[in-house]
Parts: C-alpha cells; structure tokens; sequence
C-alpha cells in the first residue's frame, strides 16, 4: 500500500466533513474518482446529474482549523487508506472515514473485544465486567467500550493494565459523562481514545450509532453485561452481528430488567457467557473476518451509465431500506453502473445509504 500524501490525507478529511457524504459515499467516491482530492472537484457535477442542487465542501480554512485544534492537543489523526487505519475496522462495507485518537494508537492493530452494558449498572454486573476485563486483558485482548458509566467504565478499568480502548461520541476531546474524567486522565495516559466526529465537538444523540458501530467494528466479538430491552447496547449488539461478529450475552435473573435484553439476545442465539472460557471457545474457528471486502468492483466514471437508470433506480428504492444487491438484480445493470447512479441520488438528497449498507428514498 502506497503512503498517502498529506495534501489527500487532508483532502479525506475534508471529504468526511461534507454534507451527505456518509461512510458508504465517501468510499464509493474515493473508488470511483481514484482520490478524495478528485472526488471533491467532481462533487458538485454528480450531485447535479441526478437532478441536485449541488454539494458544497467545507472550507479549507474549516479543516486547517480543526487539524490545527488536534495537533494542540497531542491527537492523532487516522484516515481511511493509512497503513495504521485499524484492520479490523477497514474490513467492513463502510467503515469510518476519519479516526481522531489521543493516547496508544498501536492497541487499534491489536486483537479486540468489546463490553457494552447499563449505564445504570447493579454492583455484581460491574464487578463481573471489571473482572472478565481483567481476564481478556491478560489473555492478549485489548477491550472496547464507550466511557460510559457503569459497564463501560468498568470494563476500561479493569483493562487499563492490559490495554483498553474508548470510543466516544463527541470529539476526541469531549469528556461525557463529566464524572468519568480522571478515567478519561488514565486512557489518554495508559489506553486510546477514539472519536469520528470532529476535535471539539459535543455528543448528540446521532453520534451514539456511529460510536457503537466502532465499538463493533474494532472487536472479534462484543460481549453485553446488563441491558433492558430498549438500549444502546443491543443497538451494539446487533450491529456486531450485522458485521459477522460474534455477540456474547451474560445471562441475568428473570427479575432483574437488566437482565431482560441479554437474556433475550441468547434467546435470539447470542453465546451465552458466564466467564473467559465461554469467550475464548466462542471465537474458536473465527477467521478471514478482516479480509477487506469489494462488493462493488470499480465504477468508471468514464461510461455514462444508461439514459433511464436513475429512474429505474429511484423508483425501486422506497421509505424502507432496500439492499444493494437487490438494486443490482432488479435493474439487470452492471454493479459499477449502479454503484455510479446511487452515488449521484445520494449527493442530490433524493436517497440516502443506511449505517447497514441500505438505501432508501428521502
């Protein structure tokens, strides 16, 4: 893999930073135009094609400054195409454009699991995730999770001799909760932080998706402590198995509501987890997981797609997310082809592609 120069380093980043340009588009632009330097000077044109009113980078000025605010701040930033870019998180469909890190980037190149759970933790659930922290930890494993309170901070804590990652919502540089900042002191110094979102920002809550989709996609497996049933960390859980991880539960007392959504993940066929060994049997045959896939093959650029493909396109497409392979069938066009018109309905706002890889109609 060739080095990028720092002139498309930036360029990625100032590709990530634009107006519907998601994880899939920006890979996809990337693909088709060779580079995000060519890809921001075609941007306009193909969102104008499909009937748009045109995609307006941000300013240069806009992503000096926040280069200039991580550099400040000792941050490292990672772009997807660099040979230290997470392999982990490389072999998904779309993985992060941009990572902003502080602290040990080398824990991202290692083998890693990650520990969801309740923010609002019983005591046993914090011990157990504290302690089978502890134990993957001593075992190779650096454990992810998300500074959260609870099952997260837990499970940083008892990682933190061993290697421990933290993916926030927020900037890299955003400590929330507030209470978890002498945590946040020890991850910097002793572990990683990570964030997608730009250095400075504040988590909202459309950030949590993308974190948890990190959290996931840095990991073989995720392991979920303590959930009610309409949580953050099922939503963890289920992008992990949308991302051919393994999903791990820790059974919980019918009594508890804490416990009612682990015990209905292992309903659902999550591995049912009482220690390490329960773990490290579950991995057991797991390979090629990170071999970096290419649904798409090449869209050239060059051919003009057919006259009516966009309408055919757009008229599949509905409220409901529809996959790509299906598109592909239904039109009977050249995946390249169609990869090349759902780029230019995305930029024009008229569809938009899912965190799963789907595409619906806005």
């Amino acid at each position: 893999m060739n080095a990028l120069s720092e002139q498309e380093r930036l360029a990625r980043l100032r590709l990530a930073r634009t107006d519907r340009v998601g994880p899939i588009t920006f890979i996809e632009l990337i693909r088709r135009e060779g580079s995000a330097a060519e890809a921001l000077e075609r941007l306009p044109e193909l969102s104008r094609r499909a009937g748009g009113t045109g995609v307006t980078p941000p300013p240069e000025a806009r992503i000096d400054e926040e280069v200039k605010r991580g550099a400040a701040l000792g941050c490292r930033l990672i772009v997807w195409g660099d040979a230290d870019y997470p392999k982990a998180l490389a072999a998904l469909d779309a993985p992060a454009p941009v990572l902003w890190t502080r602290g040990r980037t080398d824990l991202l190149s290692r083998d890693a699991l990650g520990m969801v759970g309740a923010r609002v933790a019983s005591a046993s659930g914090q011990r157990f995730a504290r302690g089978l922290a502890a134990e993957l930890g001593r075992s190779g494993f650096v454990v992810v999770s998300g500074m959260a309170r609870g099952v997260d901070a837990a499970a940083h804590e008892g990682a933190l001799p061993t290697g421990t990652v933290a993916v926030l919502g927020g900037g890299v540089d955003d400590i929330y909760p507030s209470d978890n900042a002498t945590l946040y002191d020890r991850l910097i110094e002793d572990g990683c932080v990570v964030s997608e979102s730009p250095v400075g920002a504040r988590a909202q809550a459309r950030d949590f998706p993308r974190r948890n989709r990190i959290i996931a996609g840095l990991s073989r497996g995720v392991i979920v402590v303590e959930a009610e049933l309409r949580s953050g960390s099922l939503i963890t859980a289920r992008l992990a198995a949308e991302q051919g991880r393994e999903v791990f539960a820790v059974p919980g007392s019918p009594l508890d509501p804490r416990a009612n959504g682990t015990n209905d993940l292992i309903r659902q066929g999550a591995i049912l987890c009482e220690g390490l060994d329960d773990v490290l049997r579950g991995l057991e045959g797991q390979g090629g997981l990170f071999e970096p896939r290419d649904r798409w093959g090449q869209s050239d650029r060059r051919r003009e797609p057919e006259a009516d493909l966009a309408d055919r396109v757009l008229a599949l497409l509905g409220p409901t997310a529809t996959s790509r392979d299906e598109i592909i069938r239904a039109t009977s066009a050249p995946a390249g082809a169609v990869a090349g018109v759902l780029l230019e309905l995305v930029l024009s706002g008229q569809a938009a592609f899912t965190e799963t890889g789907g595409v619906l109609r806005l």
